[in-house]
């Protein structure tokens, strides 16, 4: 009988340890805002004006101006925040952001169309894709880097997107 349990507790204790496998852990400076600049494929992690980090990012597949509908393929522009964390993510791992704006909103409303919404900051695509800019207005690193960046971000933090 005790052959079982320890055996259960084994199998519960490596299970517990591979769903961890993935989160690192960060004891550096606190990341206070996060700029991606859309034109360079560039993302920083700031604490205050100091560059922590800078990554290359896959954008959305028409990345070039504001995301305004559903399905355009863009990148929002503007100044967001982090809202939360998935560590479920098809895409490895992913942090959410506040797209879509009470404005933006309106403004598709008013266009007859919706806003679009689920952008994320998120690891890489699960099959290769053949182009730079695949996602579908997401802002994308390779899993690796997102592993990496997953703990330094906490929800809340501002992340300015730039043309």
């Amino acid at each position: 009988m005790w052959l079982g349990r320890a055996v259960l507790v084994l199998v519960l204790a490596l299970g517990l340890a591979a769903c961890g496998a993935k989160q690192r852990v960060y004891t550096g400076p606190e990341v206070t805002s996060i700029q991606v600049h859309k034109s360079t494929r560039k993302m920083y992690l700031l604490h205050g004006s100091e560059i922590l980090k800078q990554y290359d990012v896959a954008l959305g597949g028409s990345p070039v101006g504001q995301k305004q509908f559903e399905g355009d393929g863009k990148t929002p522009e503007g100044a967001y925040y982090i809202t939360h964390k998935n560590p479920r993510s098809q895409y490895h791992l992913s942090l959410g952001i506040s797209y879509p704006n009470k404005r933006q909103v309106e403004f598709a409303k008013a266009q007859g169309k919706k806003p679009g919404g689920d952008i994320f900051i998120h690891g890489g695509p699960p099959r290769p894709v053949n182009k730079r800019d695949w996602t579908a207005g997401c802002i994308a690193v390779t899993d690796e880097e997102m592993e990496e960046i997953y703990p330094m971000v906490k929800p809340g933090t501002v992340i300015h997107i730039l043309p």
